[in-house]
């Protein structure tokens, strides 16, 4: 099994020092893949309904790094972890920009790009960045990945689509990584599970929250799915890479009368919960230990590689 973990983007620790101590730690306890999330900018006033919470509200607030240039300094801070985009929201940038930033980044960290996608869910954000419209986000981002592709061959490529078209053009330098790098799809709905069949080189889902479960009786469900979706596609289920957003780690005993949560409780019944879902097939868990302090985020990763990654 690897380990992942969600990188501050907004708060008190999203500054440089505080970035490079996590990330320098990371690497040293053993983390395999570091996520970098994605929102360009807030509104002040946001009615979608966000769907990892219960309520459906939105609970970040203020300031966020812009995800391709945190991926960039990600580059530059490490040596040997994945640096994935968890999740990139493909209509919110031109898509021929956005396979140019990401050759970039693969080329300056010698292939540890992996492109984690999902079609957004704020309509308030898309109207503010003048994207297509909402109501075709999902279109629009089959579209953009089909020219990511196409542009990190390095050939001279044109495009003539529903959503989008150019002339001849050359995108340069092309991906380390080739065909260029791994796209996940995040989201575990029907039509991000079609996705996944379609054109996934990984499913990438957040599970393990009480507005998102995704227990293991419900993940094999879901995978027996996506086989046979890919199966009926020509494709092949064994090269799929399954990455679970897992975001709650806790080594101790959960309160009297509580029902336990998936990767709560204490060390043997995380590693119970891991080893469940490494036996259906699940390559990499992610977990989040965002903290108020840098001190007590670097804590429970060093506690996490003590409990987990070297037990």
């Amino acid at each position: 099994m690897r380990y992942g973990f969600y990188l501050p983007t907004r708060g008190s620790l999203a500054n440089r020092s505080d970035l490079s101590a996590i990330l320098d730690t990371a690497e040293k306890v053993g983390f395999a893949s570091t996520m970098v999330a994605d929102h360009i900018i807030l509104p002040t006033k946001i009615d979608s309904a966000y769907p990892y919470t219960v309520k459906g509200n939105f609970l970040s607030q203020g300031e966020c790094f812009e995800q391709l240039a945190l991926m960039s300094f990600v580059a530059a801070r490490t040596e040997t972890m994945r640096i994935v985009s968890s999740v990139m929201i493909v209509p919110h940038r031109n898509p021929v920009f956005n396979a140019k930033s990401l050759a970039t980044i693969d080329v300056l960290s010698e292939g540890r790009v992996t492109v984690g996608i999902g079609v957004g869910w704020m309509e308030e954000e898309f109207k503010a960045l003048g994207t297509a419209p909402f109501k075709d986000r999902g279109g629009v981002t089959d579209e953009y990945v089909d020219i990511f592709r196409k542009l990190w061959t390095g050939k001279p490529v044109s495009y003539q689509g529903e959503h989008y078209s150019f002339e001849e053009v050359i995108c340069e330098p092309v991906p380390i990584q080739q065909p260029g790098p791994p796209i996940w799809i995040g989201g575990h709905s029907n039509p991000a599970l079609r996705r996944v069949a379609k054109l996934g080189d990984g499913w990438h889902p957040v599970g393990a929250t009480a507005a998102s479960p995704l227990p293991p009786a419900e993940m094999r469900a879901k995978l027996d799915k996506i086989k046979g979706m890919m199966d009926a596609n020509g494709r092949d289920f064994s090269k799929l890479e399954i990455s679970y957003k897992a975001p709650f780690y806790d080594g101790g005993v959960p309160p009297e009368g509580e029902e336990r949560r998936l990767f709560t409780g204490g060390k043997d019944a995380a590693l119970s919960d891991i080893a469940e879902f490494e036996a259906l097939g699940v390559n990499e868990l992610v977990f989040d230990f965002r903290a108020d302090t840098v001190s007590q985020a670097l804590d429970r990763m060093q506690q996490f590689g003590e409990d987990i990654i070297y037990a």
